[in-house]
């Protein structure tokens, strides 16, 4: 089961049945899909976002997730973030690498506000405390927002590589930090 994360802000939570509609109207934004794949599509059915809640749902593992992030102020859902093994490239269907990467999908009506970044944070500090040695990130070459909370987070920037997805993406890196 997904482990709940607080922020300041925020509350990092497992996804319940109620939260169909948020997926559906968020994956069904194409400039929220246009970076997502290497065939960006954008959802078209409730029935798309209801499979996508089982999975998120599916997730049994003490420290990867898939989590809902809500607002703590209201509820009100604002995004996904995640900390999952990274498909490695290779012949379809793509097996996980020993690489666990972070990412996150925010509704348009909640970017600016810092969210994306506050939550990473959190997630990166769980995954840390759990004993993960390093988190990894790629994004689309032309997904500078992306890029940014990458780099505010304190990932460092790799280079492009080939290695995961089948892509072409811009890699970052964060290691455990020292305990001083």
């Amino acid at each position: 089961m997904t482990q709940a994360i607080n922020t300041e802000r925020l509350a990092l939570r497992p996804w319940e049945d109620s939260d169909v509609d948020f997926v559906f109207d968020l994956y069904s934004r194409w400039v929220v899909q246009r970076f997502i794949g290497n065939e960006p599509a954008v959802m078209n059915s409730r029935r798309e976002a209801l499979d996508k809640v089982a999975r998120f749902q599916s997730i049994d593992h003490p420290v990867h997730g898939i989590w809902a992030v809500t607002r703590k102020e209201d509820s009100t859902p604002v995004g996904t973030l995640l900390l999952k093994p990274i498909p490695a490239s290779g012949e379809e269907p793509l097996e996980a690498s020993s690489d666990v990467e972070i990412g996150w999908h925010f509704h348009p009506d909640h970017w600016g506000n810092g969210y994306a970044t506050e939550a990473a944070a959190a997630v990166l500090e769980h995954a840390f405390a759990a004993g993960l040695e390093q988190v990894v990130a790629v994004t689309n070459p032309a997904n500078e927002a992306s890029q940014s909370v990458c780099r505010r987070i304190g990932m460092e920037h790799q280079g492009q590589t080939e290695d995961y997805y089948n892509a072409t993406c811009e890699f970052f890196t964060v290691t455990k930090p020292a305990i001083s």
